[in-house]
């Protein structure tokens, strides 16, 4: 079986971060394992506390799980200071690590700003350039990029950008309200629209997550990029049309869609109790 490494966050409400990635990855067909960069206080209305792990702490974790269970994927989530930043780096060049997936995690879905100026400042410096692929949204992208965007045009030329500055494959995320949910990927010096249409959900808690942890499962499993972009589309989309409603702000997707006609399916074990 193929293995995907999350470094994250913990969302208490189960949305996003490291449950979500846990909960796409084994809907993805890949074991998850994690290492924890902080822990966080939030539902759906927001976040109300982060309490960030240590470096030496987080470098633990990655050991653990490099020196017996080698991850085929990595799925780099929030990292909220420049430290846990460098410590990401040094440990992933260590263990060269293959298959990184990025999710700049810079602004919650909920608006709650997550990640420091300074750790911005490190994102770019030390982790995007070992890294296979970022999947920034609009925002992201415009901070990663320098530039607005407005346009498709806008998308491709920041995606380029990005790319080309720090030497890795960039997924430029339309769902912010522009092109209808349609990604632009640039990777190797070419770009290809992946289209989508919008599904109206306003419960979208964890959407970047769950796409990023989806996509480097695939690339575990030995998908090329572009395929790998294709089916995380699709299984997010998958994930939003079940139209799960939790919570009073935005809230999770049901990332076990697929189960529900399975489980109706499945028959019954042949268990039998024996009474004492």
């Amino acid at each position: 079986m193929k293995t995907v490494l999350s470094i994250a966050g913990s969302d208490s409400s189960g949305g996003a971060g490291i449950q979500a990635d846990l909960k796409t990855m084994i809907m993805n067909g890949v074991y998850g394992m994690t290492a924890v960069t902080a822990l966080t206080a939030q539902n759906t209305k927001g976040v109300t506390g982060i309490l960030e792990v240590s470096s030496d702490f987080l470098e633990k974790q990655i050991d653990a799980v490099f020196q017996d269970i080698r991850p085929d994927a990595v799925k780099i989530g929030m990292v909220p200071s420049a430290p846990l930043m460098e410590t990401i780096a040094y440990c992933l060049k260590k263990y060269q690590a293959e298959n990184i997936v990025v999710d700049p995690v810079m602004v919650a879905t909920s608006g709650s700003v997550l990640m420091e100026t300074e750790a911005a400042a490190a994102l770019k410096k030390s982790v995007l350039p070992v890294a296979d692929l970022a999947t920034p949204n609009i925002p992201e992208a415009e901070a990663l990029s320098g530039r607005k965007i407005k346009t498709s045009e806008d998308m491709e030329q920041a995606a380029k950008k990005i790319s080309e500055v720090f030497g890795c494959g960039v997924l430029c995320k339309g769902g912010h309200s522009l092109n209808d949910a349609s990604d632009y990927l640039f990777y190797q010096g070419k770009g290809r629209w992946f289209r989508g249409r919008r599904i109206d959900n306003p419960n979208t808690h964890g959407t970047g997550c769950t796409l990023s942890s989806a996509i480097a499962s695939s690339l575990a499993k030995g998908y090329s990029m572009e395929e790998a972009v294709q089916r995380a589309k699709e299984y997010l989309s998958g994930a939003l049309a079940a139209m799960l409603d939790l919570g009073a702000g935005s809230g999770p997707m049901d990332h076990g869609f697929l189960l529900k006609d399975s489980n109706a399916e499945r028959q019954k074990p042949d268990i039998t109790i024996e009474k004492q």
